[in-house]
């Protein structure tokens, strides 16, 4: 088997419109609407689905939980513009700026949590 990337990654949430109100605000993401009016976050080439807690789609993870995502994001925007965007939206920053290791090596990363506590890493390359 030759895996290539990460299409989706389900984020079960407690209030889907806060949700999308955060990832669309602070980070800059789409709201995609698909299926049976199901919302999704796109940027770059993933995206983000949201089920409702309690309400989830089938299949769904053994133990669905608003909460339990810990998630790193490359971003292209220079960390220090990043820390100041967030301040300029007061979003607390849970710790950083701090290098620490990726997928393809040296990172450094602010850390932000979602309205359901999901902890958000914001990542450059090194």
């Amino acid at each position: 088997m030759d895996l290539d990337a990460i299409d989706h990654v389900v984020l079960t949430v407690r209030d889907i419109p806060a949700s999308v109100a955060f990832y669309t605000r602070v980070l800059g993401m789409r709201e995609v609407v698909f299926g049976d009016a199901r919302r999704a976050l796109a940027f770059g080439r993933s995206k983000l689905n949201l089920h409702q807690a309690g309400r989830e789609f089938e299949p769904k993870a053994a133990h669905p939980a608003p909460g339990a995502i810990d998630l790193c994001l490359l971003v292209r925007t220079p960390i220090a513009e990043v820390v100041r965007q967030l301040a300029a939206l007061d979003v607390a920053i849970e710790a950083g700026p701090v290098e620490r290791t990726g997928a393809q090596g040296p990172i450094l990363s602010v850390y932000v949590r979602d309205p359901d506590g999901n902890l958000i890493e914001l990542s450059n390359p090194l």
